[in-house]
């Protein structure tokens, strides 16, 4: 019938349209014609350590006659973006906490790429380059991700005290930050096994399985356990915590001391108590191995293990073994004090 498609025809200008929405429903980005700008990153995540300098490498294959270069950070667990950098080229703006740290590396006139110095543990996340032209816009996404470990964590008073805030500032206070679920899956893959479930960062609540038994969910494959998204004022939970490499070092001193007394112990030495983050990345990063019983900054008593035997601890993997909370008055324990 005249003015009407045939089929294959129709076909032709559907399927463009159709793809597109597939991939806006995948979260990628759409295909479009015209040039794409900006290169695809040869590597899309970058490794790095608190402390270091990282560059998120981003890539003009041509400039366009006008353009900005926006640099951003997605937020996990928040459905918003934090400005980082804005670039023309030529001049850029740095906004917010970490702009102050950001820089353009410039090594030559189509890099956009974006340099962040001393590294910090909340720096971990998905980071997007966006190029503006005023046509149509394209982007590419990054990840930085931080060499750490995971620790579980619970106060004085016992298991499942936490809500999401107080959970996050626990953490903070232990020279960490509360774990996303991609370290919490890594730390479990090396073999990381706790029954207590503790909040993520992203406001769920899960715990990892190497064994699977009754006091732990019960039967069932090794894994990441999850409780979900809960309330994050109301619901009360241990905390999962990740920290990196320190920038100064552990190291024990012995005795029989009280928790006043292991202050001025470490003060006496020009330290100070260590805290649980920083007695686990000595025992990850230096392979601080004693078996001994000390003080840390929290009124626990911890002590790192990297090779098991049986009379430190008895366990037969590696890790930090605790004691808990004694009475702060109880003489009858070393220390761990840190010095940077």
């Amino acid at each position: 019938m005249p003015g009407l498609l045939s089929l294959p025809t129709f076909c032709h200008f559907l399927l463009p349209w159709a793809l597109a929405i597939f991939h806006k429903a995948l979260g990628d980005l759409a295909p479009h014609p015209g040039p794409h700008y900006l290169l695809p990153p040869i590597h899309e995540v970058i490794h790095s350590r608190r402390g270091a300098t990282a560059t998120l490498p981003c890539v003009l294959g041509a400039p366009p006659p006008s353009y900005k270069v926006r640099w951003s950070k997605v937020e996990p667990g928040e459905l918003r973006e934090t400005l980082i950098l804005i670039t023309n080229g030529l001049h850029a703006r740095g906004y917010g906490p970490l702009g102050g740290r950001a820089r353009m590396r410039r090594g030559h006139r189509l890099d956009a790429s974006l340099v962040i110095a001393d590294v910090r543990l909340e720096d971990e996340g998905r980071y997007r380059c966006e190029l503006i032209n005023g046509i149509e816009d394209e982007s590419v996404a990054l990840t930085l991700r931080l060499e750490g470990v995971v620790f579980p964590y619970q106060p004085s008073r016992g298991r499942y005290q936490f809500n999401y805030y107080e959970a996050k500032q626990a953490c903070e206070e232990q020279d960490g930050r509360l774990a996303t679920y991609a370290q919490l899956y890594q730390a479990w893959t090396e073999g990381l096994d706790w029954c207590n479930a503790g909040w993520l960062l992203e406001g769920s609540v899960r715990y990892p399985v190497l064994t699977a038994r009754a006091p732990c969910g019960g039967p069932g494959r090794p894994g990441i356990r999850s409780y979900g998204p809960r309330d994050r004022k109301r619901d009360r939970y241990d905390a999962f915590c990740f920290t990196s490499v320190t920038a100064g070092h552990v190291f024990f001193v012995p005795g029989r001391l009280t928790l006043s007394e292991a202050h001025a112990a470490c003060r006496r030495r020009g330290a100070t108590v260590a805290k649980v983050g920083h007695l686990y990345a000595a025992w990850k990063f230096s392979g601080l191995d004693q078996c001994d019983g000390g003080w840390l900054a929290d009124g626990s008593v911890r002590f790192p293990i990297t090779s098991p035997r049986p009379r430190c601890g008895g366990l037969p993997d590696p890790g930090v073994r605790s004691f808990g909370f004694p009475r702060a008055q109880q003489a009858a324990f070393g220390t761990y004090c840190y010095s940077e």
